[in-house]
């Protein structure tokens, strides 16, 4: 089979960092203020990706108390890498005004991972590094461009001050950076221009770790600014070397939809695209949604997960809460074969709702669910943004409802009664022509026609409208009271 689409990973998934362990690939990207925090995934072709888990699902290892004033804080640009026989990731937890970096690590990438190991440095976008010495260097992004440190890996102790080792090519933002050893000289990989339509990919190289260092003549060697292409704001590569020798970078794009400027709704997604060497130099293929280069071990596509029975012991790693962990307000053992939520009190503009979530990762899908009320003063199914931008269809008062929250603005839009007993809530999105989609919202009735409530303007949970680093996720909440989802259907209605 030849080629692959693009993006690899679709949806909410930034940020990619990727290694490999014998005929496996990883990869890691930024998961902000929800919860757990770093989805982990393997694949053995760079193209189908699996998720295997999430690397912080522990409170001990995160703790995201202190982002509730910005959903896009929390948890950035972390690295993956496989050193001496285990997994390490590093990361920063951003609080408003402050980064915590550390690092984890483990054996088996599915987890556990390990408590954190935190590192005394400014700054974000931390990166790990080995020398043939046994030395353990820190690369990360500051206010003075990028910096660099030794540290102790085992303590976390940083053993010098850190230093500037380059400040890029002259771009706004030089950050994400990744520093990688090939034959004899090292290279210096960062992003620059910041992550909005002037993202780049920059590179440099030198004779150690710490430099001197030569940036490329080509730089930036991966940028889609200033052209009409439909992947914008690329960057914040990393490159991974393939067991047939040749070489991969993964980075983040985005897909805007609609007229002018564009919007793009699914978040900051995970790209593939092919790399080859020229002079010393690595040279990045063309980027485009259908790639006609082919991964080696390349196999067919899987499937796209449709619907979640909740017939398991713990959720599947792709659901998500908002800052705390769902273990206190979700059961799936309380009534077997389904979701039991318990509200605390909170809507979905708190900073923690009880809310189940997944991430939206098509631009034209339908999601689902049976909901059965119980005693719930309200639950539903929410497209969710951030705590300020979201639009839901829930059930209240013997009636479903459609609310609608934009900034300041908030209000049920309709109000219809309903059946007793559970119902089938559902949310579908379609192509717009100004706008980057259409969200609309409703029930089913018996026979499975759609009973659309009401139809709105997806611009309005856009991060160009929201502003951030965050992309939609769609999920289930309840506010005060116990409510049960017997299944989630999530489905593409195209492959867009």
């Amino acid at each position: 089979m030849s080629g692959f689409r693009n993006p690899v990973i679709p949806g909410f998934f930034p940020d990619p960092s990727v290694c490999r362990a014998g005929e496996d690939y990883f990869l890691v990207t930024s998961s902000f203020t929800y919860f757990p925090g770093v989805p982990v995934f393997r694949s053995r072709d760079l193209v189908d990706w699996v998720q295997i888990g999430n690397v912080l699902d522990r409170p001990s290892q995160l703790d995201l108390s202190g982002t509730t004033s910005y959903a896009s804080f929390g948890v950035w640009a972390p690295t993956i890498r496989y050193h001496a026989g285990r997994f390490w990731m590093i990361t920063t937890n951003f609080t408003a005004g402050r980064g915590d970096s550390f690092f984890v690590t483990a054996e088996d990438p599915a987890g556990p991972w390990s408590d954190p190991t935190h590192i005394g440095i400014e700054g974000i976008d931390p990166d790990l590094a080995w020398d043939d010495s046994g030395n353990c260097w820190v690369s990360f992004s500051s206010g003075r461009g990028i910096m660099r440190c030794r540290i102790d890996d085992h303590t976390g102790t940083v053993l010098e001050p850190p230093e500037p080792t380059w400040s890029g090519t002259g771009l706004q933002f030089p950050e994400a950076p990744h520093l990688y050893r090939r034959g004899d000289t090292w290279y210096l990989l960062i992003a620059e221009g910041g992550t909005e339509r002037g993202h780049t990919v920059a590179i440099a190289r030198g004779p150690s770790p710490t430099g001197p260092w030569e940036g490329c003549p080509a730089n930036p060697i991966l940028t889609h600014r200033s052209t009409d292409r439909p992947i914008q704001n690329t960057g914040h590569a990393d490159l991974v070397e393939a067991i047939d020798g040749s070489w991969w970078m993964v980075a983040l794009g985005v897909r805007p939809r609609g007229s002018s400027p564009g919007f793009h709704v699914l978040g900051r997604e995970t790209f593939l695209v092919p790399v080859e060497w020229a002079d010393g130099w690595p040279v990045a293929g063309d980027l485009a949604l259908e790639m006609p280069a082919s991964p080696p071990g390349r196999q067919a596509s899987l499937p796209v997960p449709v619907r979640d029975d909740f017939d398991a012991l713990t959720l599947a790693p792709q659901w998500l809460s908002v800052r705390a962990p769902l273990a206190r307000a979700a059961s799936l053992g309380e009534r077997p074969g389904w979701l039991t939520l318990r509200g605390n009190g909170q809507d979905l503009d708190a900073p923690a709702p009880v809310f189940a979530g997944r991430r939206q990762q098509h631009h034209r899908c339908r999601a689902r669910v049976l909901v059965d009320p119980g005693d719930s003063t309200e639950a539903g199914l929410a497209v969710r943004m951030d705590e300020d931008r979201h639009y839901e269809v829930f059930l209240r008062d013997g009636n479903i409802a459609v609310r609608a929250r934009i900034g300041p603005l908030a209000g049920v839009l309709r109000s219809v009664p309903s059946p007793s007993g559970a119902v089938i809530l559902r949310v579908e999105t379609h192509d717009d022509t100004y706008g980057p989609d259409r969200v609309q919202l409703g029930c089913e009735a018996d026979d499975g026609s759609f009973h659309v409530l009401a139809d709105l303007d997806g611009r309005y949970l856009s991060t160009e409208v929201a502003t951030g680093f965050i992309g939609r996720v769609i999920g289930l909440y309840v506010v005060t009271g116990t409510a049960s989802f017997d299944w989630f259907d999530y489905e593409p209605t195209d492959t867009a």
